[in-house]
């Protein structure tokens, strides 16, 4: 009999690293691949499931306006009673450390079924920052039977904490959705895309949207990134503003109408890697886009005050550039100014994956549910 094997996600970003590995999973002889979406994000979550060519086995669709995160924990609880009672998985997989991850291994956890966390390990040791992602993913580790570490040092944190269940190295999923996505030949849904001169301008791709960083920090991030276009003739911003009202808001009013910023709507997951294996560099507070850019040649400013992947750092493929205005605006310019940096960053190793991360989660649960006989052999960069 097949092993029934559940994927519950509910973000973009949980999408994107979660798609390649239910594909995966549907692969194998001996499991069987459910899918539930949550909802947590309605429009950005479908266009991922639509670029992968996934479809949702169960949909608890909690979006609601002005959601809480109290909403979204009660309304992903109440919603996987049902599900977990009429498709009676085997393993419940979550993914990172959004609200649907902590809500969806606890209703797990209440109906006595393992959790495998995919992307385990990650910390800060701030429990507010990020928040409340550092707080979700914690609390997973405390229910999770299986831990799939990304990195040697993800698995080193488990291991301090003395965590329950079987830890894995796998690298990250996101960089096997990426050989999947990024081809030379696309062309973009967003016109202005098409248009930009990727080969004689350098592009920096932006992305903006924490929590902890609204209010005062995001409007000097947006203040030094309109320095370094107005200081920098030949630079060009595409930025991919959030939904967020707070962020829309804050956007307009320190960049919309400067020249050579370009203001426009969230893109799909296809869209975004293909923006970044054709830009010169990355300024993020995004956490995956510093997995995926350097996979990619990119170097990445880091727009937050710590990380949860200090391996990225180490290993010279990004930086932390915090949300001071001064200092995003001399990091930035040294990459523009001194080739030497530039190429520091754009050649370091990934120390994030080699595209295989999925075979190797789908490997540890066969051998989890003893249909394989060897443990699978740890990812290293």
């Amino acid at each position: 009999m097949k092993r029934r094997i559940m994927s519950v996600f509910g973000t973009r970003p949980e999408a994107i690293k979660m798609a390649p590995l239910v594909r995966e999973l549907a692969d194998r002889e001996g499991l069987e691949s459910l899918c539930c979406l949550t909802g947590q994000h309605r429009q950005m979550l479908d266009s991922v499931m639509e670029v992968f060519h996934l479809r949702a086995d169960y949909d608890l669709n909690i979006m609601q306006k002005q959601q809480t995160l109290s909403s979204i924990t009660t309304r992903t609880l109440m919603g996987m009673e049902a599900v977990l009672e009429e498709a009676k998985p085997d393993l419940i997989l979550v993914h990172g450390d959004t609200s649907t991850t902590f809500a969806g291994a606890l209703a797990a956890f209440y109906h006595k079924i393992p959790v495998g966390h995919v992307e385990a390990g990650l910390r800060t040791y701030d429990k507010y920052s990020p928040y409340p992602e550092e707080m979700n993913r914690t609390l997973v580790s405390d229910m999770a039977a299986l831990h799939f570490a990304p990195t040697a040092a993800n698995a080193e944190n488990l291991r301090k904490e003395a965590v329950g269940g079987e830890i894995f190295i796998t690298g990250n999923t996101v960089i096997d959705a990426m050989k999947t996505t990024v081809r030379k030949d696309f062309r973009f849904s967003t016109e202005l895309l098409n248009r930009l001169d990727f080969e004689g301008r350098r592009v920096i791709a932006l992305t903006c949207h924490r929590r902890e960083n609204y209010g005062k920090p995001m409007e000097d991030i947006f203040r030094a990134v309109r320095h370094i276009v107005e200081s920098h003739p030949d630079v060009e911003v595409v930025y991919p503003v959030h939904l967020s009202p707070a962020v829309r808001d804050c956007a307009q009013r320190e960049l919309g109408g400067v020249a050579r910023i370009h203001l426009i709507e969230p893109v799909d997951v296809d869209e975004m890697h293909n923006l970044i294996a054709r830009c010169h560099l990355v300024m993020t507070d995004s956490g995956g886009l510093q997995e995926e850019a350097p996979a990619m040649g990119k170097p990445v400013l880091v727009l937050r005050r710590e990380t949860e992947r200090p391996e990225a750092v180490a290993a010279g493929t990004v930086k932390l550039a915090g949300v001071e205005y001064e200092q995003i605006v001399r990091l930035a310019g040294e990459l523009l100014e001194q080739p030497p940096v530039y190429a520091r960053m754009a050649r370091a190793v990934n120390p994030y994956g080699d595209g295989n991360a999925c075979q190797r989660i789908a490997d540890a649960i066969e051998w989890y549910f003893g249909l394989r006989k060897d443990r699978p052999a740890p990812f290293a960069p």
